[in-house]
């Protein structure tokens, strides 16, 4: 009984986390979408846990913080939020890198987990930046 309150108290939270992060299209309005491809990796004799592409809309909410895979694993995960935050700075398109898990927990080690990412962002032209403004 106890796991089920502590789940929907972090499930909780992390909505919270996303309602606090805003929308794409408020924080981001310049951006039109935004494409995630991730390969999990962790220790052990088969390294590759999971593929995966996440799609981010401008209707969804500019949080990017994706959780570790590991069983075990609290408090760890990849943010990506500086990178994607950076790019749509510099406009930038495409970016590829690696991030290591920092989390922790029973039986997970120092560096337990990593992902190696790449980024892609379409950008809306200048003329759909203002006319989306102004509806």
């Amino acid at each position: 009984m106890a796991n089920r309150y502590n789940h929907a108290a972090k499930m909780a939270v992390k909505k919270q986390d996303r309602i606090d992060a805003g929308l794409i299209s408020e924080r981001f309005p310049e951006v039109s979408n935004i494409v995630v491809h991730m390969k999990y990796y962790r220790q052990g004799m088969e390294p590759i846990l999971m593929v995966r592409t996440v799609n981010f809309s401008p209707s969804g909410y500019a949080y990017f913080h994706m959780e570790c895979m590991t069983k075990g694993c609290t408090d760890g995960g990849f943010d990506l939020t500086k990178v994607i935050a950076g790019m749509i700075k510099n406009r930038s398109k495409s970016l590829k890198g690696k991030l290591v898990c920092d989390g922790s927990g029973k039986d997970v080690t120092p560096r337990h987990a990593n992902i190696e990412y790449e980024i892609s962002i379409a950008f809306l032209k200048k003329s759909q930046i203002t006319a989306s403004a102004v509806s």
